[in-house]
């Protein structure tokens, strides 16, 4: 074969071959990128959860969980396995903190924790010099105050301590907010705030303290904030005892056959607005009844729409439309005999009760 029929073969050659190298020098890069990612929602899932003293190492797309404390295996398996992308997980012994790799972005920084209370400050660090022992002391001399006591931790180790401790003094100041027992540690990738504090507003700036402290790293706010119930008022107190007793002496009595109320009953409407206003927070029912002049299939409807008539003035009068229930009981409970005329007029009327709270 001549010369110039061999070229185009060997042109042919090295154009297959391009794509398969540059296949080649991605896929470690792309293989590299998502461990990463895997190993990032793997940590941010368990810290989400409360689980501490576990390192994720992933080997492609299987992940590894080194365990340094006695945790609940099973849940940690169930947490991570949950991640996306995640294929299998298994489980050795060792630290919990990742051994460092080659190359300045695999260094790990040494972790510490910061705790408090409303008459203390605790430190438990180690630093790589009395320089940097020093400059933690001087923050927390800043937000001490004059009665916290500094329980100071801190150990000089200046192969393994922490070097830039303005990490360390950033959290200082975001767990300092508020008053309670609380704490905030730092594994190099994630910030877990744990203990008490006063309110929402409290944990929700303790937790932008946090991040601005330390960009990048995940987030866990286990913060808790106290349940209070509401101080009940006196007027609250007395409430449904006082509308047991407007009700038996006011009464709300309608024209016969009809949702009208009659003009004797008009002031009650009125007043019994007054004294819903007294206590809000309490929920009524207005109840509709009829005397048995009529059939129970007419009786049930009318009731109805006496209580609905009732319920329109209140909510016109000024209570709110969701504290009020109108319900229609008919003929089915009578408060006089229906023999007589001033008997039948005793039950053509409307009740408002206070309902139980659940």
């Amino acid at each position: 074969m001549s010369r110039l029929a061999r070229r185009p073969v060997v042109w042919l050659l090295a154009a297959l071959a391009v794509p398969v190298l540059l296949t080649a020098v991605m896929v470690p890069v792309r293989a590299d990128s998502i461990e990463k990612d895997l190993q990032t929602q793997a940590v941010a899932a368990l810290a989400a959860r409360g689980v501490n003293g576990a390192t994720v190492v992933m080997d492609g797309r299987d992940a590894s969980i080194l365990l340094s404390t006695d945790a609940d295996v099973t849940q940690i398996e169930q947490i991570v396995r949950q991640v996306d992308g995640i294929r299998t997980v298994s489980f050795g012994s060792g630290s919990s903190t990742p051994e460092p790799t080659e190359g300045p972005d695999q260094q790990t920084t040494p972790g510490f924790e910061v705790g408090r209370t409303d008459s203390s400050i605790r430190v438990q660090a180690v630093v790589r010099s009395e320089l940097a022992k020093d400059s933690i002391k001087s923050e927390v001399e800043k937000v001490l105050g004059p009665d916290r006591e500094y329980d100071q931790r801190v150990t000089v180790d200046a192969a393994k301590g922490i070097e830039d401790v303005s990490t360390l003094s950033g959290l200082l100041h975001a767990i300092a907010i508020g008053t309670g027992d609380a704490s905030v540690r730092y594994d190099g990738t994630t910030v877990t705030l744990s203990g008490a504090v006063p309110d929402q507003a409290t944990k929700a700036m303790a937790a932008r303290a946090a991040a601005t402290a330390v960009p990048g790293a995940v987030i866990a706010n286990q913060l808790e904030v106290p349940i209070t119930k509401p101080v009940e008022s006196e007027a609250c107190r007395t409430f449904k005892t006082r509308l047991a007793e407007f009700s038996r002496v006011n009464k709300i009595h309608f024209l016969s056959g009809t949702a009208i109320v009659n003009d004797a009953s008009k002031q009650a409407v009125t007043r019994a607005a007054a004294l819903l206003k007294t206590c809000a927070g309490v929920r009524i029912e207005v109840a509709g009844h009829t005397d048995n002049l009529g059939s129970p299939a007419t009786s049930l409807p009318l009731s109805e729409q006496r209580a609905a008539v009732v319920k329109a003035d209140l909510v016109r009068l000024g209570i709110p439309t969701d504290r009020i229930t109108a319900t229609g009981y008919g003929q089915a409970f009578p408060i006089a005999p229906n023999t007589t005329a001033s008997g039948r007029v005793a039950n053509r009327r409307a009740e408002i009760r206070a309902l139980q709270e659940n």
